[in-house]
């Protein structure tokens, strides 16, 4: 997977592209989860038969998400649950990134995920931990845990990995916090930096395509998303088109937040996906 320094001398080229060069059709989607195609265990009204009718044009599609709550099984399964065709090599998740890193730098990681994205990172060695593994885990996330893995940070040298630095998420009671305020306040504490795994990273975005870039433009690839900043402002830094859907943790106004503004504004996935093909 790319680096943060491989893609350094890249990056400005692609904003470059996505500002200037004109747009005739997409030839890519990626698609966020949670707000995006579904909310909980609910899919948002008529994002099943949205990705099946774009499906057909022959599309390549990828589904990227930062969910930390469970494990890439889990999670397709429940998609499955919903009504979706998704194949689980069509998911890209900041889990299973987060574990290249681990594995590729061979850091030895204490876990502050939940109990069912274990599985993700079975096989990893954990003893004598050398690096603090931070996702979206609410039962974890107390005051003991953050001081032993603040003391980790700050007096043993181990490392800081948010596997994503989400402000929060929508679920069917409302918004929750996510895993971000707690990153940051061990990065305040700590006066250290993590690293950030997850969206809005450039090389999770770029890790998920592979290939298409021989014959296309990274602009020709679009990424839809409820999170202006994750979703939207992640993936035009990469060099990708972005479509903000006012659904899941959308705010009025959250499009005025970011600059350049998102490619286009959909009122949902639904939306998005008529104007994909309208391009199309």
């Amino acid at each position: 997977m790319p680096t943060n320094t491989d893609l350094k001398p890249l990056l400005p080229t692609f904003r470059v592209l996505h500002r200037h060069a004109k747009m005739t059709r997409f030839c890519m989607a990626l698609f966020d989860l949670s707000g995006t195609l579904h909310v909980d265990d609910h899919a948002i009204p008529g994002a099943v038969q949205a990705i099946d009718r774009l499906r057909q044009t022959g599309m390549p599609l990828r589904f990227v998400t930062n969910t930390t709550k469970e494990s890439k099984r889990m999670l397709h399964q429940r998609l499955t649950a919903m009504g979706f065709h998704i194949n689980p090599d069509e998911i890209f998740t900041s889990i299973t990134a987060a574990r290249k890193i681990l594995e590729a730098k061979k850091w030895r990681p204490w876990l502050l995920v939940s109990d069912e994205a274990m599985e993700d990172f079975e096989g990893l060695p954990t003893n004598d931990p050398d690096a603090v593994v931070i996702g979206l885990a609410p039962e974890k996330l107390n005051y003991e845990n953050m001081n032993k893995a603040f003391n980790m940070v700050l007096n043993d040298g181990a490392h800081l990995v948010a596997i994503h630095k989400s402000r929060y998420y929508q679920t069917k009671h409302g918004s929750a916090l996510g895993p971000g305020a707690f990153v940051t306040g061990l990065e305040y504490a700590t006066d250290t930096k993590a690293q950030v795994v997850g969206k809005p990273d450039a090389a999770f975005f770029l890790s998920a395509i592979p290939g298409v870039l021989s014959t296309h433009k990274l602009n020709e690839i679009v990424m839809i998303g409820d999170d202006v900043r994750d979703d939207v402002c992640g993936a035009m830094k990469a060099g990708l088109s972005a479509i903000l859907v006012k659904t899941g943790k959308y705010r009025e106004g959250d499009e005025n937040k970011i600059e350049p503004h998102p490619t286009f504004i959909a009122s949902d996935v639904v939306q998005a996906v008529q104007y994909i093909l309208e391009e199309l």
